[in-house]
Order: structure tokens, then C-alpha cells, then sequence
């Protein structure tokens, strides 16, 4: 069997979700990445709109309920450390309800929202990617 962003390029999705001038991350505790800080995301499943998967992987990681995402930017990963690369779609949201939590304890062990200027580190090339992306919003 062959997998995504191991065997070939897969494809994922992300939603940098911005509130009050933060941008939720939540610290990854699997590959690729481990340990790195990164956006909610994760992979596209077959036939599955990627701005659908966005606001499902969203849902899944954070307990937020998302209303309305927009296309952000295009990011491609290659991660040499764990022989991984992904194209991800990445998406923007600051249409939600609830408070983020930790719903998924097996695949992170932290989440919060935290301002531009002051983000934690190591930060995922996913969230790279959707920081500059939301840097050069803001500066538009």
C-alpha cells in the first residue's frame, strides 16, 4: 500500500484561524513535525472539497464549529527530517463559535491562540507558509 506524503505528494489542507489579532496553533505531537507548532489541518480525503477539509480537520482539533472560510495561500512542505511532502491548501477563518480545546490528546499536546509579533517555536513550514500569507494581508 502506498501512502500520502510519504510514497507520493499529498495533498492537505489547513485554516490559520484568527481571532482578536491571534492566530490559533496547536503543537503537534506526530510526523511530520513533531514537536513544531502548526495551524489546524491535515490531509484532503478523496473526493473532499480541500476547503471542506480545512474547516473538518478545524472542527476535529479544536472543537470550534467553523462557518465560513476563505482561500489564504498555496503551500508545499518537504520535510527531509521524516521523508515527507504535502501541497496544502491553506485557508483563513475568523467566522467561528466556541472556545479551542485539546480534543485530540494522541496527536497534540497544546493549543492556544497566540499575536503575530509572538509566536511560539519551532513553527511548522504549514504555518510558515500561512503567517507570511496573513503578514502580507495585513499589510495590503
Amino acid at each position: 500500500m502506498a501512502y500520502p506524503g510519504i510514497d507520493f505528494p499529498g495533498v492537505g489542507s489547513g485554516l490559520a484561524v484568527f481571532n482578536d489579532g491571534k492566530l490559533l496553533l496547536c503543537k503537534r505531537l506526530k510526523a511530520p513535525e513533531a514537536g513544531h507548532w502548526s495551524i489546524v489541518g491535515g490531509k484532503v480525503d478523496h473526493m473532499e472539497p480541500a476547503a471542506d477539509a480545512a474547516r473538518r480537520e478545524a472542527e476535529e482539533e479544536s472543537g470550534l464549529t467553523i462557518h465560513s472560510a476563505r482561500f489564504l495561500c498555496l503551500s508545499e512542505q518537504r520535510i527531509e527530517a521524516d521523508r515527507q511532502h504535502w501541497i496544502s491548501l491553506i485557508y483563513l477563518s475568523d467566522d467561528f463559535s466556541g472556545e479551542p480545546r485539546l480534543t485530540e490528546p494522541d496527536k497534540l499536546s497544546e493549543i492556544g491562540w497566540f499575536p503575530l509579533d509572538d509566536l511560539p517555536q519551532p513553527l511548522s513550514l504549514f504555518a510558515q507558509d500561512a503567517v507570511k500569507a496573513l503578514r502580507k494581508l495585513a499589510t495590503s
